[in-house]
């Protein structure tokens, strides 16, 4: 995440966090100089740095009004926590701020991690040379599948979420969203509609239930300079339900080189020296032992949730609930059709088996 320079830590009231940093989180000692660090799904996220030059990250939900469940600060505390003595990297747990007096809203400070996303083809060329990007998809599928191999209840994780009917809840809940945005999207779609009948009425068999990250992708992890993944971030949204639907969800993040153009900018895995998602498949199958038969499924459910969930910001966009400054409508809608085409072309190939 590159710093920018802020005059005036927006949404903090840096004497009353201080205080309470100085009351709770012994590995800081202010004074604190505060640095905006970008990204992050717009919470709002500052490298904090001591006297000392010991260094943290401090992040709290964006200003306005939310989405219910959205940015929810306490389970990314509760994520990062537990997994802090496991194989999947996260930074360091450092204190929790509950108390909604401090600023209004929950809070937390971690460990300051070196490493960096990846969220454009510029990215990659600048932080992971071609030697290194073989290095990076490894240890990228690898941290997913080591994630998948944790027990939920023996790390304290056992109440995160329902543990059943995942991927048929999801169904319910996204079709819902993409009926009621319509209207404000002006638009709708014969495959939205058609795909949820096929996913509802295929529904592969559950079996235990995980930790799924629910965004996993390279724009959501700090890469070190080894080329391995230092860090996953962002678990907002995560929960228990199907491993392989969370594979699903990070194959469709890593591109390849014949995809069709991103509407979103060239994504970092197009690059020369990238392994095929194909590949990375077969290694989590290799380290899980899991059956990927149904892979297509799951590839296929992700674009069509993709689709609901762009569908749904659109359709704010279009109704005023959300500057669209700045913001190329004509590439979103764009983006909401190519994922239900995806979605069709992942359908077709179940369907030829």
């Amino acid at each position: 995440m590159p710093p920018s320079a802020e005059a005036a830590p927006v949404g903090y009231d840096t004497a009353k966090v201080e205080a309470w940093i100085a009351e709770h989180v012994a590995a800081l000692r202010p004074p604190l100089r505060w640095t905006r660090l970008e990204g992050g799904h717009s919470n709002l996220t500052y490298l904090l740095q001591d006297s000392q030059g010991r260094q943290a990250v401090i992040r709290r939900p964006p200003m306005g009004e939310l989405l219910p469940k959205a940015h929810d600060m306490a389970r990314e505390w509760a994520l990062i926590s537990a997994l802090g003595g496991t194989a999947v990297p996260v930074p360091e747990a450092l204190g929790f701020c509950a108390d909604t007096s401090v600023i209004g809203v929950h809070f937390y400070v971690m460990g300051c991690i070196d490493g960096h996303p990846l969220y454009s083809a510029g990215d990659a060329e600048r932080f992971v040379p071609p030697p290194l990007r073989q290095t990076l998809a490894h240890s990228f599928i690898d941290v997913l599948a080591d994630l998948h191999s944790i027990d939920p209840d023996a790390v304290g994780l056992g109440d995160l979420g329902k543990k059943d009917d995942y991927i048929g809840r999801q169904l319910k809940t996204w079709y819902r969203s993409w009926n009621a945005s319509i209207e404000g999207a002006q638009m709708d779609d014969a495959r939205a509609h058609d795909l949820q009948k096929f996913f509802l009425e295929h529904v592969p068999e559950q079996g235990p239930a995980r930790i799924v990250h629910g965004d996993y992708g390279l724009h959501n992890t700090l890469v070190g300079s080894d080329g391995r993944i230092a860090a996953v971030v962002d678990w907002e949204i995560s929960t228990l339900g199907d491993p392989l639907a969370d594979l699903g969800y990070a194959l469709n993040q890593w591109a390849e080189p014949s995809d069709p153009p991103s509407v979103r900018g060239v994504p970092p895995t197009t690059l020369p020296g990238f392994p095929t998602r194909r590949e990375l498949a077969q290694r989590y199958a290799e380290r899980t032992g899991r059956d990927l038969s149904m892979l297509d499924y799951y590839v296929g459910f992700n674009r069509w949730k993709s689709a609901a969930i762009v569908h749904g910001v659109y359709a704010r966009y279009l109704e005023g609930k959300k500057s669209s400054e700045g913001v190329d409508l004509t590439a979103l809608k764009a983006q909401i059709l190519r994922s239900l085409q995806q979605a069709d072309e992942a359908v077709q190939r179940l369907r030829s088996r």
